[in-house]
């Protein structure tokens, strides 16, 4: 960070709530804090942003994710989850902030464990102050949990649902209606692959009648669409 710049993309598909934590963060930083807010409302804007970033040698310091966001129009990025690991790749010295509304214990967990943040808030935690606190923390001393990210962690799972990134896109897929025999053509997976993955998701979810429906149901109720 030159000069005490901190070069920010912030991610949401609701530009109020974007205009909200820019007010915020320009309102609450230290005096000698100079921020550059860049803001995407999608996946492919969101990618754009980083890559051009790399582009021009000024990599993002900082970048703060909602995880519920439209589809890139390719198709290969779902989610802020999505994006959140490309980040990983393509810009890892950016400190990642996970921001939704998603408080099931399953998907925090889930996403603690695949991502790792530097800092993860629930959005009905949010205030203003923990938003700016939230900021100052991560920049400083990461993780900075909200509330019920923070109880969730420390509740001990009697069954710890995890999943890899090809049995998300199995269920995105499937909640796309996308048929079984269509979806190893979106994944690299051969039908049977496909199929074996299936069963166990449907172990991992509990779902007895065997049935899709059911299926992607409980992964929507649990966050995980």
């Amino acid at each position: 960070m030159e000069n005490n710049l901190i070069r920010i993309l912030m991610t949401d598909d609701h530009p109020m709530i974007i205009e909200g934590y820019q007010n915020t963060l320009l309102s609450t930083k230290k005096p000698e804090q100079n921020l550059h807010i860049d803001t995407a409302n999608n996946c492919d804007e969101s990618l754009e942003a980083m890559l051009s970033s790399i582009r021009r040698e000024e990599h993002y310091d900082v970048l703060f994710i909602d995880i519920k966001m439209p589809p890139s129009s390719d198709g290969k990025f779902t989610s802020g989850e999505d994006l959140a690991r490309h980040a990983r790749k393509i810009l890892p010295k950016a400190k990642i902030v996970i921001l939704t509304m998603f408080n099931e214990t399953y998907r925090i967990h889930n996403i603690v464990e695949e991502i790792n943040p530097e800092g993860f808030l629930i959005k009905s935690d949010l205030t203003s102050s923990e938003l700016a606190s939230a900021f100052q923390a991560i920049l400083n001393h990461p993780p900075f949990y909200s509330g019920t990210v923070s109880k969730y962690l420390k509740q001990t799972l009697t069954s710890d649902i995890y999943l890899d990134d090809k049995n998300r896109r199995i269920l995105y897929l499937l909640s796309q209606g996308i048929k079984t025999k269509n979806l190893a053509e979106h994944i690299d997976l051969s039908l049977s692959g496909v199929e074996k993955r299936k069963k166990q998701l449907k172990v991992i979810f509990n779902i007895e009648d065997g049935q899709d429906e059911s299926l992607i149901k409980e992964a929507r109720k649990l966050g995980f669409i």
